[in-house]
């Protein structure tokens, strides 16, 4: 009897120190009422408010649109070979300009010869999008995209941001990126993106990590933000622990019952809906 309950106390132990270790992997990161309140009850529009023909995604003119309409926007950050932070969210050109050629391996003058999707609209700076989202008071998702050079796109997102006086957040997949400004720039709020393991890109193991948001432990992030769908048990935890929560990228509004803020595309929603 007596070995017996010593077995039962050294399992119980173990299974306490597990789930104590499981909880310190997942917790998001502790936020302030005053770093939400710019993005509670918003929503964003997905690369700005584009039109497949007149606006193209992550072009000036869907910014424009987005704040005329009052909407905030979410955006994709990526860097030049010469080291200037432009708005992509695709890494090779092709499907946007129908040049086989990628961001990171063209200077900005080269990537100023390529048009959008056949408009006038070309590749912007992000300092020249935040120019058009800030004269409107529009908050801003900022979305680092993974790369080589992340600590130099890291550096020279967050020199431009401080430049500007405006509301912004940082989000990514990568959570190195997450992890670098949570160290250099604790005040603004930060964020990973997540999904269904089978809509991430990557090795199975990173699916597995990414998708259960296990990487908290390092970049402590204090949203998550998550496609539309079912999400893992451990983002439901979470969000339970005080994780806020972002929806990307919703069509419709029933995201809104269960979200903090929405990333839009394809439909005009309000732009508050608390």
């Amino acid at each position: 009897m007596e070995k017996r309950t010593k077995a039962e106390i050294i399992a119980l132990g173990a299974a306490a120190c597990l789930g104590a270790g499981y909880l310190f992997a997942v917790a998001p990161g502790k936020s302030r009422r005053e770093q939400r309140a710019p993005f509670r009850g918003r929503y964003f529009a997905h690369r700005g408010l584009y039109d497949d023909e007149l606006r193209p995604e992550n072009s000036l003119a869907a910014f424009r649109a987005a704040a005329e309409c009052g909407y905030g926007a979410e955006l994709d950050v990526r860097l030049t070979a010469d080291g200037v932070a432009v708005i992509s969210h695709d890494s090779s050109l092709l499907r946007m300009t129908g040049k086989d050629v990628t961001v990171e391996e063209q200077s900005f003058d080269q990537l100023q010869l390529l048009r959008l999707n056949g408009t006038e609209e070309r590749i912007p700076r992000l300092d020249d999008a935040l120019a058009v989202l800030c004269a409107a008071g529009a908050p801003v998702i900022v979305e680092l995209k993974g790369c080589p050079r992340w600590k130099e796109l890291c550096r020279t997102t967050l020199r431009i941001l401080d430049a500007r006086d405006g509301q912004f957040c940082v989000e990514s997949f990568d959570p190195r990126i997450v992890a670098w400004f949570r160290r250099h720039a604790p005040e603004m709020l930060r964020g990973i993106l997540t999904a269904q393991p089978e809509e991430l890109g990557a090795s199975p193991a990173e699916r597995f990590l990414s998708s259960r948001v296990l990487y908290n432990w390092y970049c402590r992030p204090q949203f998550i933000a998550h496609r539309v769908g079912r999400a893992s048990f451990s983002v439901r935890v979470a969000r339970f622990l005080g994780a806020m929560r972002v929806a990307w990228t919703a069509r419709d509004r029933a995201e809104e019952a269960h979200n903090d803020a929405v990333i839009f595309e394809r439909f005009l929603p309000p732009v508050h809906y608390r």
